[in-house]
């Protein structure tokens, strides 16, 4: 072989091993979507906070056929929560949006789109999160604190643009697989206790923007239930900002 054609191979090598490592470097923080690991390793990404306290956290909102009904709930319940916002949802429904706020639930980042991250680059997720913090503060008078990417799809894309954003990737402890259209209220409470940790931050949705239609209400019948056996264990609930301090 020429040394033209040798410095050709080397040089291309080198360019799709750069590939390959840039590949595992966007994957790397996906790790972290095995929960029973991230829970046991990286428990302030999961959520963990003080034992005796839960967060309560919702997906996927504001939904003007949704989100109103959960805000009565939890007043109801005495609870405050943290909402994980679409930009472009909060767009669609200011009002629900700067409602939730002014009932003092705390306003996060869940994204302007609902996009996958592990597909999009740093220069995008970065601004997608600048604007549905913009978009987010601007509605509600909150400046959010925390985001939870789509899917829980954390990436390396997904640390840097919330680094940009000034913003902290918190995900979850556990879930109650409410999106599902077998979903029942009692399924909600059964996955929820499933994987229940001390200090557990709990996903749940308030929309179905992106779930099966109407599972949302299966999640919003559950919090009666799940207020029943957490005040049998003498549990608080309350929001990320309570839960785990400042950002």
């Amino acid at each position: 072989m020429s040394t033209a054609a040798t410095a050709t191979a080397v040089a291309g090598g080198a360019a799709a091993m750069a590939a390959v490592g840039a590949g595992l470097a966007q994957l790397l923080p996906a790790t972290s979507s095995l929960r029973w690991a991230r829970n046991r390793w990286m428990p302030r990404l999961a959520g963990i906070g003080a034992p005796g306290h839960l967060a309560l956290t919702f997906d996927d909102g504001p939904d003007p056929a949704s989100t109103p009904a959960f805000l009565d709930a939890l007043d109801e319940l005495g609870w405050r929560a943290t909402f994980f916002m679409l930009g472009n949802m909060a767009e669609n429904c200011p009002q629900v949006a700067a409602e939730v706020a002014r009932r003092g639930h705390e306003v996060a980042v869940h994204g302007y789109r609902h996009s996958n991250h592990l597909r999009r680059g740093p220069r995008w997720v970065a601004r997608d999160l600048v604007a549905a913090r913009d978009t987010l503060s601007e509605l509600t008078g909150a400046m959010p604190r925390w985001c939870r990417p789509p899917y829980g799809a954390l990436s390396a894309s997904t640390v840097a643009g919330a680094r940009h954003a000034g913003l902290r990737p918190v995900l979850w402890s556990t879930w109650g697989r409410d999106w599902r259209s077998e979903a029942t209220p009692q399924s909600v409470v059964d996955d929820v206790s499933a994987t229940l940790v001390p200090g557990a931050t709990i996903l749940l949705h308030d929309s179905d923007c992106t779930s099966a239609p109407g599972s949302w209400k299966s999640a919003l019948a559950a919090l009666p239930l799940l207020a029943e056996r957490w005040q049998a264990s003498g549990l608080a609930v309350g929001p990320l900002g309570d839960h785990l301090g400042g950002g």
